[in-house]
């Protein structure tokens, strides 16, 4: 009989899995492994670990969840996490059931995503635009004033990923580049457009970084990426980039908890579907593995098709 192996090393096994067989990146990792230690908490003292707990354990989780409050999105989410692990297991044979197969998680409406109007867009561009010529700006300022400009165009003209976004290398700033290579989930790769305002964006960007003093214009040559940074990826992270997003919401007016990168990750698919575009089309350029993932948006095309009845059908009340 094969002897029992210990929660984290199990743990640790799932997650070697994960990033082998289906590509999953450092964020995902890091979800599951937060999601699953947690169980494993849970279980101290009672007997029971990875490799022998009952379903009757795994409902008492789920209502200990309920009762600290978590949502039913996030519980959902952690039983997700525990019937991949329990599936793993069992393909693995260290168990020789599935404890999770008859759980049903939270019943839960899939909520809209939420999304921010053109003109609301709009207006974090025009702001983002004058912080890069405001008089009073000293040079350290306006460059990183040209910084958020740039990444506010590159990410509304593209619907990249904020971890995409901030992780580009500096090969996609070639001026006559008309389309960029994109890394995305499960390291695959994809093409997206850029508009000529990203691209003059990403111009005016680096001419900046140009008239760097010496020594850090020397670091900003070597680096690979497009927006470097001296921390540890050598790229500026995606949280630095989400606190200057709502540094300028809150300057051009707009309530800083509804601006995200992933929020306008949102209002860029929504804008290009109630604009007429296909919904595989959006589904492409956001990278999206399952239609599915992407008929979240089908709210705007319903709407458009309403509104396109109402003022073009010959029965339509006027």
């Amino acid at each position: 009989m094969r002897a029992r192996t210990s929660d984290p090393k199990l743990i640790n096994l799932f997650l070697d899995m994960l990033a082998a067989e289906q590509g999953a990146g450092p964020n995902t990792l890091d979800a599951y492994r937060r999601d699953l230690e947690d169980f494993s908490g849970f279980l101290v003292g009672s007997g029971q670990g990875f490799a022998n707990v009952e379903t009757q354990m795994l409902r008492d989780y789920l209502a200990d969840l309920d009762s600290r409050g978590f949502k039913s999105s996030s519980v959902a989410r952690r039983l997700s996490a525990l019937r991949h692990l329990f599936r793993f297991l069992l393909n693995e044979r260290i168990r020789s059931d599935d404890p999770a197969a008859i759980l049903s998680g939270p019943k839960r409406g899939r909520g809209l995503p939420k999304v921010l109007s053109i003109s609301d867009v709009d207006r974090l561009l025009v702001r983002a635009k004058e912080l890069t010529v405001a008089p009073e700006a000293s040079p350290p300022q306006r460059l990183r004033a040209m910084r958020s400009y740039c990444l506010l165009e590159v990410l509304y003209a593209t619907g990249l990923r904020v971890s995409e976004l901030v992780s580009l290398p500096l090969s996609a700033s070639r001026r006559d580049a008309r389309m960029i290579v994109v890394r995305g989930k499960g390291n695959k790769e994809r093409l997206v457009p850029l508009n000529e305002a990203s691209r003059q964006a990403m111009t005016d960007y680096l001419a900046a970084m140009a008239t760097l003093k010496p020594e850090r214009k020397k670091n900003a040559a070597i680096s690979k990426w497009l927006f470097p940074s001296f921390g540890e990826s050598g790229h500026l992270t995606r949280q630095h980039f989400a606190r200057d997003l709502k540094e300028l919401a809150a300057s051009a007016g707009l309530a800083p908890r509804l601006v995200s990168p992933h929020v306008l990750r949102h209002a860029f698919a929504s804008h290009l579907l109630h604009n007429g575009a296909d919904l595989r089309i959006v589904q492409t350029l956001l990278g999206h593995t399952d239609i599915s993932t992407t008929q979240i948006y089908t709210h705007v095309v319903e709407e458009r098709l309403k509104s396109l009845v109402r003022d073009l059908h010959p029965l339509a009340e006027k």
